[in-house]
């Protein structure tokens, strides 16, 4: 049986996810605050820590991707190259290291889901927008001081987050929150579902290939909306940091294990 993911078959064809590499492009925007530190703590499993500095900095990412495999066979069909995310980044220390590390994320594709699963992203599936730029006509913003964006998120049929950013001038980078590599928790729980995982891993990655685009930044509001099957509302914003629109291109193939446990080492 073939395939890098389910379903594997004799050929291959059917599996979810292509083979490595995966190639990214996408415009991003990105809202930095400052939240209670004790909040971003308890999105720590054991082992992790928080950041030495700002612990309490949380980035809410916003992006608009065309995503492919190194045949780029999904340029020329669409509906299995464009997602969209939002996603809520956090800082923490594993081993003395700093890293970024996503504590909640949505996406509105199923291949994106998996994706994240084998990549330690904890993806659920939701509904995003947010405006996209223009260079002609009336509808929508310009790349430029005074144009103003809107963003949303929504999950089984209730509003998580609406947001709006405006830009005010030229910027270098898009934050800091998101500027480290990945620390994420794989876990995967035993058949017996008796509260054991049949693996437990910590891994790390960043991406190659990595090209930046416009950036700019400017002003933010972001107001999050209760749920009973979600948690953004225990990230209060305390203090705004900054927000950018940025473009980022950059590709993936492999991470590394920081950690392992499986069942037999539980046991």
């Amino acid at each position: 049986m073939t395939g890098f993911y389910y379903p594997r078959t004799k050929s291959g064809k059917s599996a979810i996810l292509p083979p490595v590499p995966w190639h990214y492009s996408g415009e991003l925007i990105t809202m930095e605050y400052r939240t209670d530190v004790e909040a971003v703590k308890a999105l720590l499993p054991e082992g992790f820590e928080l950041a030495d500095e700002d612990p309490g900095a949380v980035a809410a990412i916003w992006a608009d991707w065309q995503s492919c495999s190194d045949d780029f066979n999904e340029v020329l069909d669409p509906v299995r190259l464009q997602y969209k995310e939002m996603f809520i980044v956090i800082r923490c220390k594993y081993k003395g290291e700093t890293y970024s590390r996503c504590a909640f994320i949505w996406v509105d594709k199923e291949f994106a889901i998996i994706r994240g699963q084998h990549q330690g992203y904890p993806k659920k599936l939701g509904v995003i927008q947010q405006t996209r730029p223009v260079n002609v006509g009336k509808a929508g913003p310009r790349l430029a001081p005074g144009g103003k964006f809107g963003v949303t998120l929504a999950a089984f049929d209730r509003r998580l987050a609406e947001g709006v950013f405006e830009i005010t001038d030229t910027a270098e980078a898009p934050g800091f929150v998101n500027g480290h590599p990945m620390a994420h928790s794989r876990w995967y729980p035993a058949i017996e579902t008796d509260g054991t995982d049949s693996l437990s891993e910590v891994v790390t990655m960043s991406g190659f290939d990595v090209d930046f685009g416009r950036c700019f930044k400017g002003d933010f509001d972001l107001t999050y909306f209760d749920s009973p099957v979600e948690e953004l509302v225990d990230l209060p914003i305390r203090e705004k940091i900054g927000a950018y629109w940025h473009e980022v291109g950059v590709s993936w193939k492999a991470g590394t294990t920081l950690e392992r446990r499986t069942l037999e080492d539980i046991g």
